[in-house]
């Protein structure tokens, strides 16, 4: 079967307004120390996967509160994080300076190529939390969550691994169903309905979903197991 692929180009604006002094300092500074980078042909995904121990995948962290909460709760976890847009870095890079966090890694850019790079079997969770919906039926094809987004995450998952996917966005819930419903390595967790209702005690919030919650709409929270290789 020939393999999915994605759309090549990044959307919307990577700058949302100008850095102040402590931010810009904290991306020049302290972002390098955290940075995944691809450069002069090495990959630094090989000293990262040379621990023995769980790697975490956040997928658009915006503001970093999530990536920050979880690193803290499991600081044996190595979590990377992507993210494309400065001001959110920079904001997920004042979380690790005010908390002293360690074990969090940060990919500047579009996560895909991140995605691409990934050891098979290499990642226990990926998280993918409020993404943007792309709600017109012509830029459906820039949603995070489509065919190639499945087969990769069944890739880089280890057996029962699990993708969460949030949204308060009712037409995206019902697309990220069709898509991880339509691969036969996945499985939707859910037994009841406050399984998809009600956020899991080990998931927090994000701003993303607070505002939502303000504005009247109610998240969805879907877990999705990947199947054991045969």
């Amino acid at each position: 079967m020939e393999k999915s692929s994605y759309i090549r180009n990044l959307y919307g604006r990577r700058i949302d307004k100008p850095l102040r002094a402590r931010p810009a300092r904290l991306m020049q500074e302290l972002l390098p120390e955290f940075s995944i980078k691809f450069e002069d042909g090495n990959n630094p995904l090989d000293e990262l996967f040379s621990q023995d121990r769980e790697t975490w995948l956040e997928v658009g962290f915006g503001g970093g509160e999530h990536l920050a909460a979880q690193a803290i709760k499991n600081p044996d976890v190595t979590l990377i994080g992507a993210e494309p847009f400065v001001n959110g870095v920079a904001k997920t890079l004042s979380l690790i300076d005010q908390d002293n966090i360690e074990n969090i890694r940060i990919h500047f850019g579009d996560a895909r190529p991140l995605i691409e790079a990934l050891p098979d079997e290499s990642i226990s969770k990926i998280f993918v939390l409020h993404p943007d919906p792309w709600p017109k039926r012509r830029h459906h094809k820039r949603r995070m969550i489509n065919s190639w987004f499945t087969e990769e995450a069944a890739r880089i998952l280890k057996n029962n691994g699990e993708a969460r996917i949030a949204s308060d966005i009712p037409d995206y819930i019902q697309w990220t169903l069709m898509h991880f419903q339509n691969s036969s390595e996945f499985q939707w967790r859910a037994k009841e309905m406050n399984d998809w209702k009600v956020r899991p005690d080990d998931w927090p919030q994000t701003r993303y979903e607070i505002k939502a919650l303000r504005d009247g709409r109610r998240p969805t929270y879907l877990s999705f197991e990947r199947l054991a290789r045969l």
